[in-house]
């Protein structure tokens, strides 16, 4: 007989040595709505609240999930099955899994903006988070403006019938509010995007204005956005951990989540509403999270692009193997001392030199079997937010950028859609449908991918990153992603490198 599932009636099957919730979950209270219900979420948030409600605090502060997009009823469904409980799995790189079911996520809405609305509205809820991916704010990637004439936005603007998007259902329950006279919630980003909460800002503020002046005044005055930080390596979850998760707790769970053990959470302490004590869970509230985000975005994502990239060209799916390739270490930790690191602000309590051998530690964690597909998706939204800022800030101050336009060079080179055995390659990107056709013309107009200014601004005119961008690129082709890594750390130039023929 196949064992049960997870829940809240199967929590006493569980194998000894499973931590479980030692509330009581049903005398629970939402405060918290959170939009965006995946991975990375129930990697550090939910765990955070779980942690805080296993010490006897915080009871009032679960979580309330809501899914908006039609790829998020998979996950919906499966969590809802389970009454909301689901494992999280830290691995740790000698072998060792920590498994414990997390339970401050009660209730999970999908696709009905009606309940959603009234649940924000409710005077309890004094916080509504986000993880809607960098992707998801909706401003255009070079003037940093908000997008109204996005279909799915327009149709909420157009206030025809309920809203869809969570930007219309966050600000219908903050209007609600306002007309009731309830003071508004916080919204709090947790999405990779420097400054997050002020672009979530100019974003809501924007849409706000577009309806309602009046509304969207009052919005400006009163409703708070701290900006945040979360570092965790979080993978998507494979069916392999489904099937390990199970023989690891003894009964059957649909949603787990693995991650690494690193957690860090920086956070702007500006909850005029309140909060749960998070500082007793893990994170540091600070004064200021510029410091924190910058040297994690430019660090460890912009990192993660420059594996990405070469790593699938070198014939590596997994991100520990790539990782562990020596060639590869060594051009991570040098586009990291020497281009990301001159741009960073000073950041307190952090020692860089430790957290940057730790990142290189983190990335070879065998156990957490990141995948390098999950690094190589979503490219536009992510190489001008992590990797670009270091190539600007660079060339203002007259550093070098080789590597960080070898980096790109590496993302165009992909994006042709095809690897050096003639394999296809699947490019998951937003603008896949424009960027992949440029690509394919490069080899004939080497700076065609760079010309697009809406990814690169004017890049496209300064030598400074073209040529070196050009020669990487021009060796991808003529010798492939393997030898033009090795010549790049060992020659600081795949320009006509010595000793190296074309392949």
């Amino acid at each position: 007989m196949a064992p049960p599932r997870l829940s809240t009636s199967t929590l006493g099957a569980l194998h000894p040595g499973v931590a479980i919730p030692r509330y009581d979950r049903a005398a629970l209270t939402h405060g918290i709505v959170h939009i965006g219900v995946g991975n990375f979420h129930r990697a550090h948030q939910a765990l955070a609240l779980d942690r805080l409600m296993n010490a006897g605090v915080a009871h009032d502060w679960a979580i309330c999930g809501v899914a908006v997009l039609p790829s998020d009823e998979s996950l919906a469904h499966r969590m809802q099955a389970q009454d909301c409980l689901y494992t999280l799995v830290e691995k740790s790189a000698d072998g060792t899994w920590s498994p414990r079911v997390i339970g401050s996520i009660t209730e999970v809405i999908f696709n009905d903006p009606k309940r959603a609305i009234a649940k924000m509205a409710e005077p309890n809820v004094r916080i509504v988070s986000l993880t809607v991916t960098e992707g998801g704010y909706n401003f255009d990637r070079v003037t940093g403006e908000f997008m109204p004439d996005t279909p799915a936005i327009a149709e909420d603007l157009a206030g025809t019938d309920l809203p869809r998007t969570f930007f219309g259902i966050v600000i219908e329950a903050l209007r609600r509010r306002w007309k009731a006279g309830i003071p508004p919630f916080t919204i709090m980003s947790c999405d990779n995007i420097q400054g997050n909460g002020h672009v979530a800002q100019r974003m809501f503020e924007a849409f706000a204005r577009a309806q309602d002046p009046e509304f969207a005044a009052w919005l400006a005055t009163n409703v708070a956005f701290p900006n945040s930080m979360v570092d965790r390596i979080t993978p998507v979850t494979m069916p392999e951990d489904i099937a390990a998760v199970q023989d690891l707790i003894g009964v059957i769970d649909e949603c787990p989540v693995v991650c690494e053990p690193f957690f860090q959470w920086a956070l702007e302490d500006h909850f005029p509403q309140g909060r749960p004590p998070l500082e007793d869970a893990g994170a540091q509230l600070v004064d200021d999270v510029a410091p924190y985000e910058k040297m994690k975005l430019r660090l460890l994502n912009g990192s993660h692009q420059g594996l990405a990239y070469f790593a699938h060209l070198m014939g590596y799916r997994y991100v520990h193997d790539a990782t562990r390739d020596p060639d590869m270490a060594v051009f991570l930790r040098r586009y990291m001392d020497e281009e990301a690191t001159p741009t960073l602000d000073p950041v307190p309590g952090v020692d860089l030199d430790a957290y940057k051998s730790q990142l290189i530690e983190r990335f070879q964690n065998p156990e957490v079997r990141d995948t390098v597909s999950r690094l190589c998706a979503e490219s536009s939204d992510r190489i001008p937010k992590w990797l670009i800022p270091v190539v600007l800030d660079q060339l203002r101050n007259d550093g070098s950028v080789e590597l960080s336009a070898a980096i790109v060079a590496s993302w165009a080179r992909y994006a042709e859609g095809t690897d050096e055995q003639g394999q296809p390659i699947t490019v998951v990107d937003p603008l896949k449908d424009e960027l992949v056709p440029i690509a394919q013309r490069q080899r004939a107009d080497e700076t065609a991918f760079i010309a697009n200014r809406r990814l690169f601004g004017d890049l496209v005119d300064d030598p400074r990153f073209t040529e070196p961008y050009a020669a990487t690129l021009n060796s991808l082709h003529a010798r492939g992603a393997e030898r033009t890594l090795h010549t790049l750390i060992h020659s600081g130039t795949v320009a006509n490198p010595e000793g190296m023929e074309p392949a």
